[in-house]
């Protein structure tokens, strides 16, 4: 791919928000302290450490929901289906969090539990993220300036040109070849890894689709991540797209990156909800997009991934 597409897909998080003029994101609720919680069964990636680290990862509640930053060691933990419900298909989750923290709960944990109830294997990456403060009031402040589009990724350098977001290409990379290295234990067929992300974790799914030809997911998902057109490849995998229209980032900024795929003519289904802001996991009730997950489930069953 173009230099170009990934530039442009880096941007779109800060732009948006600029745009939208987002409020204060800790204003909404506050964060509290929490103690990492327990991740059975997460195995290390291997993938390195993060360059700039200011400290040991810290974990925080909001909204009731854990969520975790300054992620240096990257780490995959399986959620697997019943033995004898295993379909044979597998989905890779990238929660979002603007490459600061991870939503490990709403856009992890719970996500991934969700697809092994339906018998789809599912592997939560919990990626590298940039260096924050360890202060929690310099954090939260850092926060805000991003959401408000204050604090705007860096312009890429001539060295990582190409590679806007090398740490979380190369641990969504690495996630990909551990699952069908383990395939056969997993019960996992390995032409049928697919990823999905959120947000951030969107931005990662379609990163790694694009500059990794190793990962080659064999479908993806894109939820409330930004729609910036980028150049198709031939054989771009099938994509699923979910966003709503009262998302206050990414709603207002076209669908460029739909109408490409679509003029690429690559496989595609697309969903604009007529309601659910951004970071609304598997849904919240009373809102259109509450039933996004039911039809990603069917989209998976009725194109046999």
């Amino acid at each position: 791919m173009r230099p170009s597409s990934l530039r442009l897909i880096a941007l779109a998080l800060a732009c948006s928000a600029v745009a939208t003029g987002s409020t204060a994101w800790s204003q909404e609720a506050p964060m509290r302290p929490l103690a990492a919680p327990p991740e059975p069964g997460a195995i290390a990636l291997n993938t390195g450490d993060v360059a700039g680290s200011t400290g040991p990862e810290v974990w925080f509640e909001q909204w009731g929901d854990p969520f975790v930053r300054n992620v240096t060691l990257a780490t995959l933990t399986p959620v697997l289906p019943e033995p004898g419900k295993a379909t044979g298909a597998a989905v890779i989750v990238a929660p979002g969090g603007g490459f600061m923290f991870l939503s490990m709960g709403n856009e992890g944990w719970e996500v991934a539990r969700a697809l092994a109830d339906r018998g789809v294997a599912a592997f939560v990456l919990k990626y590298r993220t940039r260096p924050t403060p360890q202060d929690p009031a310099a954090f939260e402040a850092a926060v805000n300036a991003m959401f408000a589009g204050a604090a705007r990724p860096p312009a890429p350098t001539a060295q990582a040109v190409d590679s806007p977001f090398a740490d979380q290409v190369a641990d969504a990379t690495a996630a990909f070849a551990l699952v069908r290295a383990r395939a056969e234990e997993w019960c996992v067929d390995p032409d049928r890894v697919g990823m999905v992300g959120f947000s951030a974790g969107a931005m990662t799914t379609l990163a790694t689709t694009l500059a990794s030809p190793s990962a080659d997911p064999a479908f993806i998902g894109l939820i409330y991540g930004p729609l910036t057109a980028v150049e198709v490849p031939a054989d771009a995998p099938p994509m699923f797209v979910a966003l709503a229209a009262d998302d206050p980032l990414f709603a207002h900024s076209g669908f460029g990156l739909v109408e490409a795929w679509r003029a690429a003519g690559r496989p595609l289904e697309f969903h604009l909800y007529q309601n659910g802001g951004h970071g609304f996991g598997l849904g919240n009730p009373g809102k259109t997009s509450n039933g996004w997950f039911d039809v990603f489930e069917r989209w998976i069953e009725l194109n046999a991934f």
